[in-house]
């Protein structure tokens, strides 16, 4: 997979974890989340998908 869709797919998830974080936090405490979880959040998903994406050596 070129390194042009891996910043893609992991750059949409990104955005749809804070998204999907943020309505969730909404619904529970009736507040808005945040920036800095939301960033938090976001980072942590996108690390995850880059290793998951990352092309496997030896196979």
């Amino acid at each position: 997979m070129t390194i042009w869709k891996r910043l893609l797919i992991t750059l949409l998830c990104m955005v749809l974890a804070s998204f999907i974080v943020g309505l969730a936090w909404r619904g529970m405490f009736d507040a808005r989340i945040p920036s800095y979880l939301s960033g938090l959040i976001g980072g942590v998903s996108a690390l995850a998908i880059w290793e998951l994406l990352r092309p496997r050596s030896g196979r």
